[in-house]
């Protein structure tokens, strides 16, 4: 019987396949016959599984065969590029100068963040390594697909409720984690900070050991890096890295190219350094959403991160070097050990102890030193009639200006640069922190200013906060990032310590030239000339003064709706 199962073991696996396949299109069609509104997201997500199955089918047997029949076209192409690239600027350049008459008739404030994202690029420029060596292919194309995934997210019905729905799916997902958490730690997860959002890391981090075991993580990563690595002409080392940092952190990311990074550039270190101080890794990101910041911005402001982490990184640290890593057909991912997919569950819940336990250490001495730090300021300011001065008042006039070119109004810049320098020199749980209440302050409907102090700000200035403070930019990980890279390769211990500071501020900008591209605050703020916020406003006091505060931070017209 085992011989006979062995000579025919590819015949059961297609027959088993087969079986699965059809009771897959059975409970398919029994979806849409039922109800076809509800069965929306299923038929989305199996029409994207069919496409790139296909698509991996047609390269892998047609492949060759379609490649040959376009090789007069690509050669035609390669023979007038020339000419062609700069066909290709100018029509870029005159649709961006038409996007800009048009769009900012009606919002002329957006021509504040543009002239932002200039103001960081040209700074970057100016404090280039290399300026002589910077190649601006890399620059523009990674600062395009980051304009054009914004387009796509804010600006697109589709793309809005794209992320919308994805945003509501992961906020779904993660709270399946109190069923675990409720059981260890009982009614404490209801008030205490360790045992309500910490549990969250653990278990988005065991799903992701779960996706990387059965290779999703991977297949994202690579398809990802590819259309960046086309378009923006980088190796595919650093590329795969970037990419992989969407998902996954800074220490984490480097480890898909380990056996490369012996042999990759100074430029390309440092591209790695920089995708890692711009993004957030996912299961810090569930934490971020149990906070209440919106999923959906999130995430956009994670896929956003990843070309322009790129292009300016190119831009701060030119490269130099010949790239030994010219073609990504002898790149390989790493993969993890596990042999199932219970250890792989098993082996992620481990691997966060250490996560969740650097976080909750960091909290408590940062919060502690940044007390002691406003109560020296505070004693000191008194000895000369200042006895008001903190920490935080001293960030929201340095980084005024900053968070002004943003896009977010002068009355509010102050208390989004206070969050900005938080995120900056402390962590950027605090300021996620402080920025949750901001906006529960604005949900309950509190008055905007009480005692001298803002209580909230608009619903435009939480969106762009959200993408500036989207990184783990600050100097708290430096040290993390160091110790990170240095244990991975420890030969590159010097290189890394050097370009360390240059990619940690690399990456601020990154976060920054992210929350100026968003453009407007659209996202369920106005839908059709009307006002939806979340909660009960039935018991909110002087709740028309507050409804007619938003209608004109919001930028709409007919005061009389929020009556």
């Amino acid at each position: 019987t085992e011989d006979y199962i062995k000579a025919h073991s590819k015949t059961f696996k297609y027959v088993v396949l087969g079986l699965l396949g059809a009771g897959y299109v059975a409970y398919f069609i029994a979806a849409c016959v039922l109800d076809f509104q509800r069965a929306i997201a299923l038929v989305v997500l199996t029409s994207l599984a069919i496409v790139a199955k296909s698509y991996e089918l047609l390269k892998e047997y047609k492949g060759q065969s379609i490649s040959q029949c376009f090789r007069p076209a690509v050669r035609c192409f390669k023979s007038n590029l020339k000419w062609l690239k700069w066909v290709f600027i100018l029509a870029v350049v005159v649709l961006l100068v038409l996007w800009l008459a048009l769009d900012t008739r009606h919002y002329p404030q957006q021509l504040v963040s543009f002239g932002g994202v200039c103001v960081f690029v040209v700074l970057v420029f100016l404090l280039s390594a290399h300026r002589t060596a910077v190649s601006w292919r890399p620059v523009f194309w990674g600062l395009g697909l980051q304009f054009c995934i914004g387009l796509f997210v804010i600006r697109t019905q589709p793309g809005l409720i794209a992320f919308e729905w994805l945003g509501d799916q992961v906020q779904i997902f993660l709270n399946y984690t109190t069923d675990g958490s409720r059981f260890v730690f009982g009614d404490l997860i209801n008030n205490i900070f360790a045992f309500q959002a910490l549990p969250i890391v653990v278990f988005f981090s065991s799903v992701m050991s779960v996706l990387y075991f059965l290779g999703i993580m991977q297949w994202l990563i690579l398809k990802i890096s590819w259309v960046m690595q086309i378009t923006m002409g980088t190796s595919p080392t650093e590329t795969l890295s970037v990419a992989g940092n969407i998902f996954v952190g800074q220490t984490e990311a480097p480890l898909l190219i380990r056996p490369y990074l012996k042999d990759m550039t100074k430029s390309e270190i440092h591209a790695v350094m920089t995708g890692g101080f711009a993004t957030i890794a996912g299961s810090v990101m569930g934490a971020f959403i149990s906070f209440g910041i919106d999923a959906s911005a999130l995430i956009s402001a994670s896929v956003m991160a990843a070309p322009c982490a790129l292009a300016i990184s190119k831009l701060s640290y030119p490269e130099t070097e010949e790239s030994p890593f010219k073609s990504e057909k002898n790149i390989k991912v790493a993969c993890g050990d596990e042999k199932n997919i219970l250890e792989a569950a098993s082996s992620g819940a481990s691997a966060s102890i250490g996560l969740v336990a650097n976080i909750a250490a960091n909290l408590i001495a940062f919060l502690a030193i940044l007390g002691f730090i406003n109560a020296a300021l505070s004693w000191l300011g008194g000895m000369v009639g200042y006895p008001t001065i903190t920490f935080q008042m001293i960030c929201s006039y340095v980084f005024m200006p900053v968070a002004f070119m943003m896009g977010v109004p002068y009355d509010e810049s102050f208390t989004v640069a206070e969050l900005i320098g938080t995120k900056l020199f402390v962590n950027e749980f605090i300021a996620y922190e402080k920025l949750s209440g901001l906006k529960m302050n604005r949900l309950k409907g509190l008055d905007e200013i009480v005692g001298g102090e803002r209580q909230w700000i608009s619903v435009r200035s939480e969106v762009i906060t959200t993408y500036s403070l989207c990184g783990f930019a600050n100097f708290s990980s430096l040290g993390i990032m160091i110790g990170g890279l240095s244990s991975i390769c420890p030969s590159r211990r010097g290189d890394v310590s050097s370009l360390v500071m240059r990619a940690m501020l690399t990456g601020t900008c990154v976060s920054l030239i992210n929350a100026c591209i968003i453009l407007k605050c659209s996202l369920s703020t106005i839908n059709n000339g009307t006002i939806s916020f979340e909660g009960s406003w039935n018991t909110v006091a002087n709740v028309t003064v507050f409804f007619s505060k938003c209608c004109q931070c919001c930028g709409l017209s007919n005061v009389a709706v929020c009556n």
